[in-house]
């Protein structure tokens, strides 16, 4: 293996997960998580948490509390995401919509059914157009006939990559994080259109309210 190659592959994504780790024992959490998740988790019906892109690093310490598996990307930034939430608990599959992606959604599908995971979707990835959702948290809704949640969260002290498409934050030292999961949309029946322009819309207002109020708690403004 190229020096380089072993970095990327094993160095890299192990100081990423160190400093997340360090990050996150600074960070005050608080959660509102309506009462019928929290009633899936502990009979540990499968859900599926649907969240906008940009959220995921804010996100990813739940990765046990919420028994998460997802599809990471196989571009080389992907590959060290992908390292790192395995070091962090989650069950992955490599894949996007553009390569690889019906055999990503086989693999979270089986992580679902014999591991009992639940699955995490960025809804408007992999490469946006950002808080437009896409079909995938549908389908695999419909596919596993499991309740999609709104997924939520607000900073107080963020780290803002404001040139990546979509504006990923990253929690500073002692922020506080504020996490909200609510109902979002019962499992969609095989009788509805994953592609539906309304499924879409109202994916997008849950997800949008849910900024504002997350937001409000932790006293900041982002769009």
């Amino acid at each position: 293996m190229k020096k380089g190659g072993f970095f990327r592959r094993q160095v890299a994504p192990l100081l990423v997960y160190l400093f997340y780790r360090l990050l996150r024992l600074t960070w005050r959490v608080t959660f509102d998580e309506c009462e019928s998740f929290r009633q899936a988790l502990k009979a540990r019906e499968p859900v599926v948490l649907a969240h906008w892109h940009g959220d995921e690093l804010a996100l990813i310490h739940l990765v046990v509390r919420y028994r998460i598996a997802t599809i990471t990307s196989t571009s080389h930034d992907g590959e060290l995401m992908d390292e790192v939430l395995r070091r962090l608990g989650a069950a992955t599959a490599r894949g996007s919509s553009s390569r690889g992606g019906a055999n990503a959604m086989r693999g979270l599908i089986t992580h679902c059914r014999r591991n009992g995971n639940n699955v995490s979707f960025a809804v408007d990835g992999p490469k946006g157009p950002i808080y437009k959702v896409k079909p995938g948290v549908f389908e695999f809704s419909r596919l596993m006939q499991a309740p999609i949640y709104s997924v939520s969260v607000g900073v107080s002290r963020p780290w803002v990559f404001g040139r990546s498409w979509n504006k990923a934050v990253l929690p500073k030292f002692f922020s506080r994080v504020h996490v909200r999961v609510t109902e979002g949309l019962p499992a969609i029946t095989r009788e509805l259109d994953p592609r539906s322009p309304e499924l879409a819309t109202q994916l997008e207002t849950l997800l949008n309210d849910g900024r504002q109020q997350v937001n409000a708690v932790v006293g900041v403004e982002r769009l």
